[in-house]
């Protein structure tokens, strides 16, 4: 993509999580009760879960901590995609940036203060039905979704085309299978250095603060701690399995694609190499053209080469024949 279109795409992120922050610090100043202006109301609500109060009921401490650390999760996934995307996909990666924003918007807050500021309701005419509490990070987020979902139903083809000579994923099975563990049991490791170290952590900052027997307030953190632990690693792994499989493929694909080529170029077949959008060793589209040129050349040069003796062998049978036979009369 051009620079252009990647300023587009991060920026959105900023402009997006700036506005929302900007937008409940008024909020935190201006509404003291619950006014309408029209359906349009705003009334200061304190959030303590996720989107319009999901996940509210669970304990404090694994609350905050998982929707904190799924914020934090979700940027890399957004950095993965946005990397593994093959195509330019303005619009997509645009909706994924407002996405992202609108996450980190109330994540920053659960972060800061442990909850979350929503100020805004919309009531319904002739049902009196009043909407859940949000804010302009829950609205943005679901601009974000809708922006995803139309560009994946119109481009979706040519994100993952269905008509392609390479239409599996594992084109290298052993090397792919191979790439893709490495890259997990370095995420392993990541994540045992990482879980020792947090849970040492909390665990020696328990005993240093509690007097007295500690073990039921370990029990109280600790096993919150580890719950939310192995959710984050499972989901961490699988994504780095998706990774692992998606650059593998990056790699072993254009081997594979130009395999086939040279097969096909032995059994006589003209065709020209194309290469997926975001593939590594792009130049074998060049290399693969030079060797058609060359190949074409050197047949041409012997179909004239084959030509030039039957002819000439023609003349030879056409000027002997007439010889012969007067020497025969």
């Amino acid at each position: 993509m051009r620079k252009r279109d990647w300023s587009l795409v991060i920026g959105s992120v900023f402009v997006v999580w700036a506005v929302d922050f900007f937008s409940k610090q008024w909020a935190l100043d201006t509404i003291t009760s619950l006014r309408y202006h029209g359906i349009l109301g705003l009334v200061l609500v304190r959030n303590p879960g996720a989107i319009l109060g999901a996940f509210s009921h669970l304990p404090p401490l694994l609350r905050v901590v998982s929707l904190s650390t799924g914020g934090a999760f979700l940027i890399f996934i957004y950095a993965s995609i946005q990397y593994l995307l093959p195509k330019r996909s303005v619009m997509l990666r645009t909706g994924m940036s407002i996405l992202l924003g609108g996450i980190l918007g109330n994540v920053t807050d659960r972060i800061v203060v442990g909850s979350v500021v929503d100020f805004i309701v919309f009531k319904i005419p002739y049902f009196d039905w009043v909407t859940p509490a949000f804010n302009l990070a829950d609205a943005f987020q679901w601009i974000g979704y809708s922006m995803v979902v139309i560009s994946l139903l119109r481009e979706g083809n040519q994100i993952w085309p269905s008509e392609n000579e390479r239409k599996k994923v594992w084109v290298l099975p052993r090397f792919q299978v191979r790439f893709t563990f490495v890259i997990m049991a370095i995420g392993c490791a990541f994540v045992i250095i990482s879980g020792v170290f947090s849970y040492t952590y909390l665990k020696v900052t328990i005993r240093d603060l509690v007097i007295g027997p500690s073990g039921q307030i370990e029990d109280r953190f600790l096993v919150p701690f580890l719950e939310t632990f192995a959710i984050v690693v499972i989901g961490f792994l699988f994504m780095l399995f998706i990774i692992g499989k998606m650059l593998s493929h990056r790699i072993a694909g254009p081997l594979y694609a130009f395999e086939l080529f040279l097969e096909d170029v032995l059994r006589g077949r003209d065709r020209p190499l194309r290469l997926r959008a975001g593939d590594d060793f792009q130049h074998l589209e060049e290399l693969s053209e030079r060797v058609r040129q060359k190949l074409k050349l050197n047949f041409n040069a012997v179909e004239v080469k084959t030509t030039e003796t039957i002819t000439e062998t023609k003349t030879e049978v056409t000027t002997v024949i007439p010889i012969t036979a007067i020497s025969e009369k």
